[in-house]
């Protein structure tokens, strides 16, 4: 399996810390100890228990790029690159804490004095970078960014941000062997355990509060639909760049996309390259990309980028899993017509960093084919044999009418209010809706471990959490199709 040849430019590219740098082991793959705390756990016929607030599995920083707003144009670009910086930071800081185990245990303040006090002064010199830029281009730095500049150590059972610990204290309360890998299910990365998991049939039919599930369909208003056939990724694009949250820099998402429509969308991509590239998609008019993680099966398999950043050096291991259909269309409003968006429109739909978050911005669901009345959005779904495993995600749909990004990547769409309609003036755009399904073995789960688990691709620091799950896309519609889209969705019809 490949990946795409990248174009490498010099002007924001060199500034970045690339990557975290990877522990190697054996063959060059990354082992990420799983210290996901159970209150008692069986190990080789005894028995042992252990506090569930005691270990700090995974560093969560207040994430400072959600909480910019008033960033220049001509500003963007460094501070996007500052802000990936920060990620590599965290990633750094995580491998540290996975990899010095033993000497936690010895000493109740390593984790505070060498991983997570390092850690923040490093955010506060890039923060004081950021401010400085945002200043310069014009704009009005928030005075208060210095206060998020500290993280926290916090235990794995702690999901949505809450309830954090403190990471000095917590780091004495590893087994006092170290013994790292101990409870990673023979998988070799920290996640996903088997709490992460969950049988449908034990899934409440309706349960889930579906906000972004306000679509048009059979409630009136703009009620067609247009469906564009882009294909599985059958040409096998794969990077862990991030070309809405951090052009110019490589590596910035820390794990693998699936890429189908565009064929030239790496992190150095500019509005001129994906309208001259090619597509995958049938109808040549839309050149757009669509882009998520990849879903990985953990069962040994040697992945083409199984020693790189992104990849097995930052603990996403497996078989990729291609998708077995990738559904892709655009539905209407609820409350009337929808109006054309914007070409090089951009929507992230998801939060990958929704386990340290929190789930303010989670927009993830997951079921299996003959059940799509029971979503979940923090668990996996186990299906049964015959069944298959279904990501499904409908985007925001209203756009403010002026912007086609903003400062965070968030502020210039927003979902639709509870009677479908857009509030503050936004307008109604076509609504975007994936329907990823998947033939995956049913992972096993016997006294507390999962076997064979599959899981979405994340920053190291998230754990693999299916909450994690995210969508990225850019419009790259020529204006005929994108007009023949509001057209079909206006007059009623289903469309591709």
């Amino acid at each position: 399996m490949g990946r795409n040849t990248r174009k490498r430019r010099t002007p924001l590219a060199t500034k970045i810390v690339a990557g975290a740098a990877a522990l190697a082991v054996g063959g060059g793959g990354l082992v990420w100890a799983n210290f996901y705390a159970s209150a008692h756990e069986d190990h080789g016929g005894h028995n042992r228990t252990r506090s569930a607030g005691a270990q700090v599995a995974t560093i969560d920083c207040p994430d400072i790029g959600q909480k910019i707003r008033d960033v220049p144009d001509r500003a963007r670009g460094e501070v996007d690159g500052e802000l990936a910086t920060m990620d590599s930071q965290i990633t750094n800081a995580y491998q540290r804490l996975a990899t010095t185990r033993r000497a936690q245990a010895g000493d109740a303040q390593f984790v505070q004095n060498t991983i997570l006090g390092p850690l923040k002064d490093r955010r506060k010199a890039i923060i004081d970078r950021i401010q400085l830029e945002i200043n310069r281009a014009g704009g009005r730095a928030d005075d208060n960014l210095d206060e998020l500049a500290g993280c926290q150590g916090r235990p794995a059972d702690q999901q949505n941000g809450g309830g954090q610990n403190d990471g000095g204290q917590d780091g004495g309360g590893q087994d006092q062997g170290g013994d790292e890998g101990d409870d990673d299910n023979g998988n070799g990365v920290a996640g996903p355990v088997a709490e992460d998991f969950v049988d449908i049939n034990d899934v409440e039919p309706n349960s889930r509060d579906s906000r972004n599930g306000l679509a048009a369909d059979g409630y009136g208003g703009s009620t067609g639909s247009f469906t564009t056939d882009c294909g599985v990724n059958e040409n096998n694009l794969f990077n862990s760049d991030n070309l809405i949250a951090a052009p110019g820099v490589d590596n910035a998402a820390h794990h693998t996309h699936d890429y189908v429509g565009n064929q030239d969308n790496d992190a150095f991509s500019s509005d001129e390259d994906l309208a001259n590239a090619d597509t995958s998609c049938q109808n040549q008019g839309d050149k757009s990309t669509y882009y998520w993680p990849v879903l990985r099966l953990q069962d040994g398999t040697q992945e083409f980028d199984a020693n790189d950043q992104g990849g097995g050096a930052e603990g996403n291991i497996g078989k990729i899993l291609k998708p077995a259909e990738a559904q892709i269309r655009f539905v209407g409003s609820r409350q009337g017509d929808v109006v054309a968006m914007p070409k090089f429109l951009r929507i992230i739909t998801g939060d990958a960093k929704s386990f340290t978050n929190g789930d303010a911005n989670a927009n993830t669901s997951w079921s299996c084919s003959g059940f799509e009345d029971r979503q979940v959005t923090d668990k996996y779904p186990l299906c049964p044999d015959g069944s298959q495993v279904l990501r499904t995600v409908n985007f925001q749909s209203c756009w403010d009418g002026q912007n086609i990004d903003s400062a965070n990547h968030r502020d210039h769409m927003a979902f639709v209010q509870e009677d479908g309609s857009c509030a503050n003036g936004f307008q109604a755009v076509p609504q975007l809706q994936i329907r990823l399904a998947y033939d995956i073995p049913t992972p096993t789960v016997e006294n507390g471990r999962v076997q064979n688990p599959y899981a979405v691709d994340s920053f190291p620091e998230q754990l693999h959490k299916p909450i994690t799950d995210h969508n990225d896309f850019i419009n790259v519609m020529d204006e005929d199709l994108m007009n023949e889209v509001v057209d079909c969705i206006n007059r009623g019809e289903d469309c591709q």
